[in-house]
């Protein structure tokens, strides 16, 4: 059971919240409902009360001798705001505390999700986008409204997600801490090569998995540390960043970091080759015709190197697990390609996605299937980035418990 507090602002989708409520409630957590001032013309307090079993107000100087504007704060295990107005993420991100709701996110030190609602115009006012990005960075996960209806005749994005889909976007913070007091490194982005000081050999990814990867696996209560080469998405709040940019780089990071960790996560897009010289100013068009030719030679392969470490030194992580981006041809299907990757790497798990001009890299869903060393049966998953890499982290906790068992 967590201890929950919900926070609802006043909007038209709080009525939403109550379903939320009867969710939370019926799944076994306490939750205590601070509705601000105005949610009484949307949803009354003998409602909040009702579901959730708990006395409910908005205002500071009741029930006084508790201290309830921090008490609430300190004892919670997570804080939720739904629906979250525009109003309220102003004041969150200005650090006000006017209010019962506000001195609570100040006081507390829990993970704290808000689930913005509103016109469209007002989520894309630039003050909404920019409070909205200064809690993120503080670490608060916002959750992307829905576009749809809104009130009275006017649609578009700032429609409040279903009570169920919020529920289900919240499971890893309402579960137990599955890698508590592991530490994970994790690699992401796309690696550059350059060629000469202004361009540079690259490829399509943009980071999102790897970062979903370090925000799953920090949820789940692990130590993490991200050694980022080219991000197009920011890097979750609450991990250790490191930062490279070509395979060589990367592959420098990685073994300074990959001592007395539990698992390695190897989710970069590193570049097979990279240019055999890099020219030490701009490569010229020299006339109409004529073109450079570029000579490429092979990068290193990270995994397969630091998978063969492991044999003389018993510091490198027990667990790897390694990604393959594939696409299928006529000599064998992705599934194909990536059960011979994992025989050839020798990792724990290896992540097999199917790549493509409109498939994976860029987008914000994927679909893979988790191969395993030991022959178990693939995991699938599908979904959002965040979704997927739940069911990784999920799978990589189960086989570091392993690990652990079998060197009982």
């Amino acid at each position: 059971m967590k201890r929950i507090v919900l926070g609802v602002s006043a909007g038209i989708a709080a009525y939403k919240s109550v379903l939320l409520l009867r969710l939370l409630r019926e799944a076994g957590h306490h939750v205590d409902v601070i509705p601000t001032g105005n949610v009484a013309n949307f949803v009354g307090n003998a409602t909040w009360e009702a579901l959730s079993g708990n006395p409910v107000t908005s205002n500071v100087f009741d029930a006084v001798d508790t201290v309830n504007h921090v008490r609430l704060g300190q004892q919670a295990d997570l804080v939720l705001v739904v629906p979250a107005t525009a109003d309220i993420l102003a004041r969150a991100a200005s650090g006000l505390a006017d209010d019962l709701l506000t001195g609570t996110l100040l006081a507390t030190r829990a993970p704290v999700v808000m689930a913005p609602a509103m016109h469209t115009e007002m989520w894309q006012h630039p003050a909404t986008v920019a409070n909205t990005a200064v809690l993120r960075e503080r670490g608060v996960r916002v959750i992307e409204p829905a576009s749809g209806r809104l009130t009275g005749k006017d649609s578009g994005p700032g429609r409040l997600p279903e009570p169920d889909q919020i529920f289900e976007s919240i499971q890893d913070l309402l579960s137990e801490p599955i890698l508590a007091g592991r530490k994970v490194l994790i690699t992401a982005g796309g690696t550059r090569e350059p060629l000469d000081p202004v361009r540079f050999l690259g490829n399509r990814s943009s980071g999102r998995q790897g970062v979903a990867l370090a925000q799953a696996a920090r949820d789940a209560g692990a130590q993490v540390t991200l050694i980022a080469t080219h991000l197009e998405v920011p890097a979750p709040h609450g991990v250790e960043l490191v930062h490279a940019s070509s395979a060589l780089e990367l592959r420098e990071a990685v073994f300074a970091h990959a001592e007395r960790q539990d698992a390695l996560i190897m989710n970069a897009a590193v570049a097979d080759f990279r240019p055999a010289t890099i020219e030490g100013s701009k490569i010229k068009k020299r006339d109409e015709h004529s073109a450079p030719v570029i000579e490429l030679v092979r990068n290193p392969d990270i995994l397969a190197e630091i998978v063969c470490a492991r044999g003389a030194n018993d510091q490198l992580p027990p667990v790897i697990v390694g990604f393959a981006a594939e696409t299928g041809d006529d000599q064998g299907s992705v599934l194909d390609y990536g059960r011979a990757k994992l025989a050839r790497k020798g990792c724990e798990l290896l992540v097999v996605n199917e790549v493509g001009a409109n498939l994976t890299f860029g987008t914000d869903s994927n679909t893979v299937q988790v191969l395993f060393a030991d022959g178990k049966p693939a995991v699938g998953a599908a979904g959002s980035k965040i979704e997927v890499a739940r069911v990784v982290i999920g799978q990589l906790a189960a086989e570091i418990n392993g690990h652990v068992a079998d060197a009982k």
